[in-house]
């Protein structure tokens, strides 16, 4: 089969059974693709990276500035100014430097005005590029003849390349699951399908050839993260031909209109430039009689010559020489605010239009987040009377995954530390050691990143926030600060073995015993409390004096 064939058959790869997709690449999935095979496909798919897309020269940004008509009739006023002043008699030299203050002046401002839209324009190019940065640069591969699981570099990945990930991990093609190796394995997608909660992967096929992204639980894509678990899949989309590619595809592709804001100063353009016409014109004409005055010297072409400056003077100050530059500063201050907010504006009109925006239409609720879980309440039991039971209600501040935050009851901040409320060591403990995810200080962007499950991290952040033994901080670094507190609650248990969440257990449970000894061992449940509350023997009544 051909290459285009080949594409053209995998776009369905979640259709597939595994043997299927193995058979059709023509690979073993305990033992990976042959040297003969990699070099086979890498010449058939090319490398497994996104290319540089080629930004415009900057002599085209420049002209782009110019590509506007009220700036047009500037530029042009300013040539014509130029030209008379420089065959204009002058009686001094004083004279002479004034009449070129008015097109330096003019040019100046478009100047300035082109400046600052280059560099927006510069600044927005990196709106493609940021879509490198979900690159993996390294992937976990099998093939025949090398011991085992090799790192490579994902660049290096070609179809029909069985790959292993685990938790913490970038899926670095496009995948189609083959073996899963924990009891579940979740993928955070959340930068292809705008989605914060993680989606539970299996190697079932999907029978349905249309169907969404998000319904190909079988596939893992390009540039996700794994949240939880461990698996293996076998390559079938690389480059441009994975779903990350495509919208980098399309992104490329898009074809820019003519804004509100851009047709509205058009319109503004042809009218002011038909009036200024029609009044120079006038102007021009109507002194026709006065050419041959004797101010002129008797001369009829130094008094036509005359009469036009003064028809252009007026044409000058007619237009609005501050216009172009004082839009193109407030639309420039919106994309700044803008990009503030992690959002990369790549023209500049776009700001007006989105600022004329009232109403947003989207189907899906995570896109309008900021992809970020934190706890903003728990409850903690108070005291049980037959079948009821009384529960304490906390509140959390703090809605990112930066640790820090303060406990509040009934609006009045808690020392978890003070052992007012014993059970919110408990509920740390769970936090803590019911946990297989973390998070990470991101040293160039400065801010705190989950690694593994959305819930999970939340519930790390909220340990820190907590501080139920009172760890001092002074003097952490931003990373440290992000795990010390659970680093503490580890050290004082060590987790023998854990059940993994799954979809029958709905839950997680961790078998841990002290680390100092001593047989008081203790199993630590995080999941949906209808599930324990049938199988719970006793209920455990602490003191809250």
């Amino acid at each position: 089969r051909n290459s285009t064939e080949k594409e053209i058959d995998m776009e369905d790869a979640h259709t597939k059974s595994t043997i299927e997709v193995l058979q059709y690449f023509g690979v073993n999935g305990d033992v990976g693709l042959t040297e003969k095979q990699v070099l086979q496909n890498r010449e058939k798919y090319g490398s497994n990276e996104l290319p540089a897309e080629e930004g415009k020269k900057l002599w085209e940004l420049i002209l782009e500035q110019f590509d506007d008509l009220l700036v047009k009739i500037l530029l042009l006023a300013a040539i014509i100014s130029f030209v008379l002043a420089l065959f204009e008699e002058h009686d001094d030299q004083t004279s002479a430097v004034t009449a070129f203050v008015e097109p330096f002046v003019i040019l100046l401002i478009l100047i300035a005005n082109a400046t600052v839209g280059v560099w927006q324009e510069r600044n927005a190019e990196s709106a493609i590029e940021a879509l490198k940065e979900y690159e993996p640069e390294m992937a976990k591969v099998m093939r025949e003849g090398k011991h085992g699981i090799q790192m490579i570099r994902a660049n290096e990945l070609v179809p029909g390349d069985i790959v292993e990930v685990s938790v913490g991990d970038k899926i670095p093609a496009d995948l189609r699951l083959i073996k899963i190796y924990s009891t579940t394995l979740r993928i955070d997608q959340s930068i292809l399908t705008g989605e914060s909660v993680s989606v539970i992967k299996h190697t079932d096929s999907v029978p349905d050839p249309r169907a969404v992204n998000q319904d190909k639980k079988n596939c893992l894509f390009s540039g996700t993260n794994v949240a939880a678990g461990k698996a293996r899949g076998v390559v079938f989309g690389i480059g441009l031909n994975t779903e990350i590619g495509k919208i980098r595809t399309e992104m490329a592709e898009t074809e820019t209109d003519r804004t509100p804001l851009q047709q509205k100063l058009d319109e503004f353009g042809e009218q002011l430039s038909k009036v200024i016409s029609i009044i120079c014109v006038a102007v021009w004409a109507i002194n026709i009689g006065h050419f041959n005055d004797p101010a002129h010297g008797g001369s009829w072409i130094k008094g036509a010559i005359y009469y036009f400056k003064i028809a252009v003077a007026l044409a000058v100050a007619a237009i609005p020489e501050g216009l172009p530059a004082v839009i193109t500063t407030c639309l420039a201050l919106g994309t700044r605010r803008m990009a503030k907010k992690n959002a990369i504006v790549r023209s500049l009109p776009s700001v007006e239009t989105l600022g004329c925006t009232s109403v947003i239409c989207s189907d899906k609720t995570g896109t309008l987040t900021t992809n970020q879980m934190s706890v903003s309440k728990m409850f903690i039991a108070s005291k049980v009377t037959g079948d009821d039971i009384d529960f304490l209600e906390f509140t959390v501040s703090g809605s990112t995954y930066e640790p820090s935050g303060q406990v509040f009851h009934h609006g009045r901040q808690v020392n978890c530390a003070s052992g007012e409320f014993e059970a919110l060591t408990e509920l740390a403990t769970i936090c803590a050691m019911c946990n297989d995810s973390a998070v990470d200080y991101n040293e160039t962007k400065h801010v705190y990143e989950k690694v593994g499950e959305a819930t999970e991290t939340a519930l790390v952040v909220l340990c820190e926030k907590m501080n139920v033994y009172g760890t001092n901080k002074t003097g952490l670094s931003p990373r440290d600060l992000g795990s010390v507190c659970n680093r503490v609650i580890q050290q004082k248990w060590r987790k023998e073995f854990t059940l993994e969440f799954s979809r029958d257990r709905k839950s997680m449970s961790a078998f841990c015993i002290p680390s100092s000894g001593g047989s008081s061992a203790k199993m630590f449940v995080k999941g949906a409390p209808e599930g324990y509350f049938h199988i719970a023997f006793s209920f455990r009544e602490v003191s809250f004096s």
